[in-house]
């Protein structure tokens, strides 16, 4: 019997604490599991196993040995339903945390949901910093840093902060040159709603001018309601540029002090970290690191 062979025989030997309980759990005389286990030592040249006539115990080495032995079986198991879901049609719940910017991101979503109808999406849509493994989510959107070395993570996007307003606006109040002709302007402000701050404007400041804070003339914590007051316009606002793609485009919305500003972040996915990912999760982080940002 090969090395590998011989690890079940050894795990459930180790688990039973008797050759015989081992034999009769895979179907094998105590004979023959004593044999290969004393094998396995022979090619290993320890001993894993105190014997008495009433039961085994590990030695030091064999609780060493037991603990390898476990993970190198589950990376087989792993990998052999890793070939298996190549074939199988990605299906069931899939318990997704998108921030509240999501639903600009929504085109990707629906598109995902049309490529793969079998995959049942549960969407929630926070701001909040979700306990991913404790609330059960099956993977979350997030913009920042992974800090949590219980998750898996992979970048989707990166994405810039941009000042913008509508031509119209411009015409009736003028186009700002430098950061202190803020001052004279409306802006349009977004406030967090899991912590009641103003989101700072990404402002490259100037050491001999000091620092520019933004006036604020209204204020909301969605994006959406910003970027039709700015289309609207009421004023100039901050947002990032992956909500502003058909607005540039288009013309409805116009980049102001470009040169006075920087700011850049990512998006990211994060999942539990496990050797074997679902076929529905698979694609979906595989759809969405391919779809999410197709402007990039």
């Amino acid at each position: 019997m090969d090395s590998l062979g011989a690890l079940p025989i050894f795990i459930q030997a180790a688990e039973t604490r008797s050759f015989t309980a081992a034999g009769q759990q895979l179907g094998l005389s105590a004979s023959a599991v004593g044999k290969a286990i004393a094998r396995l030592e022979g090619r290993l040249g320890v001993r894993l196993f105190h014997r008495s006539t009433r039961t085994i115990t590990l030695t030091q080495e064999g609780h060493l040995f037991l603990a390898r032995c476990r993970r190198i079986l589950g990376e087989v198991a792993a990998a052999e339903q890793e070939l298996a879901d190549t074939h199988a049609t990605p299906s069931g719940r899939l318990r997704v945390s998108l921030p509240m910017v999501g639903m600009l991101l929504m085109p990707a979503v629906n598109a995902f949901i049309q490529t793969y109808p079998e995959i049942e999406p549960d969407l929630d849509f926070t701001d909040r910093l979700v306990d991913v493994i404790g609330e059960g989510f099956d993977v979350v959107l997030r913009t920042g840093d992974a800090a949590d070395s219980r998750l898996m993570t992979r970048v989707v996007g990166t994405f810039h902060h941009r000042l913008v307003a509508s031509p119209a606006y411009l015409e009736r109040h003028g186009t700002p040159f430098k950061l202190a002709d803020l001052a004279h302007h409306a802006c349009l402000r977004h406030r967090y709603p899991t912590t009641g701050k103003l989101e700072a404007w990404p402002l490259r400041q100037d050491r001999l001018a000091g620092t520019i804070e933004p006036p604020t003339t209204v204020v909301a914590s969605a994006l959406e309601p910003l970027i039709s007051m700015a289309e609207a316009g009421l004023g100039i606002v901050s947002l990032p540029d992956f909500v502003l793609h058909e607005h540039l485009k288009t013309g409805r919305l116009v980049p102001v002090l470009s040169d006075h500003t920087e700011h850049s972040g990512v998006f990211r996915l994060l999942w539990p970290s496990s050797p074997y990912i679902s076929p529905k999760l698979r694609v979906f982080i595989e759809f969405m690191t391919a779809n999410l940002f197709p402007f990039e």
